[in-house]
């Protein structure tokens, strides 16, 4: 989940700024150019108002009666139609010296220019933002500030609702643009990672090819490579396997030849020092034995044949476990129909079969077996059995105990399953050492007797064949150990 996770951010993090960036970049300019066409509307606005002051000093004809009173004024046309188009929204003001309004609106009150220059300025009065040409000019009532008020300033208006005009419409097509391009990346994404999922939940023996016909027509040459390199990786390894079967099943034939013939020998030395001394046997003290060669007399000494069967035995069981080994790791095991597999009987078989081997060892091969049935290959099965069992009786000490179960269980992911399990009351293996103990030809150092270091690594390929893992654990009591797999029902 969290591989997946990341793809999918790492696109559509990508994707989204991609998309998004310009969207924001036009969004921007259209504000901008909003803004400038604002702008150039006051400015035609301010020559507008400008334009104006001077017709409304035309208006003033005279002096009031007194000094109190308001001047005389002819209101000319062009002002008398400036205010009634814009009522509520424009007004005018004649501002004495000393910034008091002699005639006007009341507001527009404030100090006058300091030069005859037109002032221009922007003054908020009722909710509305005004636009404010003041001037001071001499006019038939003496000198007077004349101003001009202009409420429909598309500057000041746009200044003042700028988020519900321009800014919000925006914000809300960019948040709506975000939700809308994160779902298409999303929808369009699901293909590749329904591809990566596939990829995820493959056994890694598994090499087959996956179908290119469901998947996005850009990625589909993505999806060829990739069965290209499994058809590579998979001729390699089928290669590979061929050959270890059979350079193994070549060389079984000679090897059984061979170990028959040393087993004479041994027999032979086995025989002579029994004449010898019936009562003990010791192979120090085993006089030497003849043997012919090719009609060639060498003599032998007995720890020579005693070391020569023990390795040819080694050679034998080596070749034998490699030929298994290439069976489990076969694709074929994969092929071939599953079979209902009684895990009782199996077990009862590998009891009579190593029960010889035990006895020799004076160890207590016992068997704890419930009725119970899974779904599996029962020649691997029985290929994986026989490895552990023969495993605990190699290692297991003289007078030690081990014990075959089967029945149902909890696996590792919580769930019932059937099991097959072997324990030991013999060394056991420390901690450190159980993670590499299902390598193939890892051996504990120290470990006495003999061996290839493949038998659990056999039996750990048929677990993962049976889509499972072979789980090593500690015996009870704390010693030993107890290997365990869970099966499919």
């Amino acid at each position: 989940m969290p591989a997946r996770q990341a793809i999918a951010s790492g696109l559509k993090r990508r994707l989204l700024l991609l998309l998004l960036t310009p969207l924001l970049l036009l969004a921007s300019l259209n504000t901008w150019f909003d803004f400038r066409s604002a702008d150039s509307a006051s400015l035609q606005q301010d020559r507008q108002l400008l334009s104006l002051v001077p017709l409304l000093s035309a208006s003033v004809v005279a002096r009031g009666a007194t000094e109190t009173d308001p001047p005389v004024m002819l209101m000319a046309p062009p002002i008398e139609d400036f205010l009634n188009q814009r009522r509520g929204l424009a007004a005018f003001a004649l501002v004495g010296r000393y910034g008091s309004v002699l005639l006007g609106d009341l507001w527009l009150s404030g100090m006058p220019p300091a030069t005859g220059e037109a002032e221009f300025s922007s003054q908020e009065f009722d909710g509305v933002t005004f636009r404010i040409v003041s001037q001071r000019m001499k006019t038939p009532a003496g000198e007077l500030v004349l101003r001009l008020a202009d409420g429909s300033d598309p500057r000041q208006q746009w200044l003042r609702r700028l988020w519900i005009k321009v800014a919000l419409p925006n914000f809300i097509l960019v948040v709506a643009a975000f939700f809308a391009v994160n779902w298409a990346v999303r929808h369009a994404l699901r293909p590749l990672l329904a591809l990566k999922d596939a990829v995820e939940r493959r056994s890694p023996r598994d090499l087959s090819a996956m179908d290119a016909e469901g998947v996005p027509e850009e990625v589909r040459p993505l999806v060829e490579s990739l069965n290209r390199l499994f058809d590579l990786v998979n001729a390699q390894a089928e290669s590979q396997r061929s050959f270890v079967a059979d350079a193994a099943h070549q060389l079984r034939t000679p090897l059984a030849a061979l170990q028959a013939q040393v087993e004479a020998w041994a027999q032979a030395v086995t025989s002579t020092a029994a004449q010898a001394d019936p009562g003990r046997v010791y192979m120090e003290n085993t006089p030497p034995v003849l043997v012919d060669i090719e009609h060639t007399a060498i003599t032998l000494e007995a720890s020579q044949v005693y070391r020569l069967r023990q390795a040819v035995r080694r050679t034998s069981q080596l070749a034998n476990q490699l030929l298994a080994l290439s069976r489990a790791d076969s694709r074929s095991a994969h092929i071939q129909p599953v079979q209902r597999v009684d895990l009782q009987e199996l077990c009862e078989v590998m009891l009579e079969t190593h029960l010889d081997a035990a006895t020799a060892k004076n160890i207590d091969l016992g068997l704890e077996a419930a009725q119970v049935h899974a779904s599996g290959h029962t020649w691997l099965l029985r290929e994986l059995l026989s490895n552990l069992v023969d495993n605990a009786i190699r290692y297991t000490q003289r007078g030690g105990r081990v014990t075959l179960r089967c029945g149902w269980g909890v696996a590792p992911d919580g769930s019932a399953q059937p099991f097959l399990e072997v324990e030991d009351n013999g060394p056991g293996v420390p901690e450190a050492e159980r993670v590499h103990l299902l390598e193939r030809f890892y051996r504990v150092p120290g470990t006495l007797g003999e061996g290839t270091g493949l038998g659990l690594a056999i039996a750990d390929e048929i677990a993962r064949v049976h889509s499972s893992q072979l789980q090593v654990l500690q015996g009870q009591g704390g010693c030993g150990l107890r290997m365990r797999v869970c099966l499919p029902a």
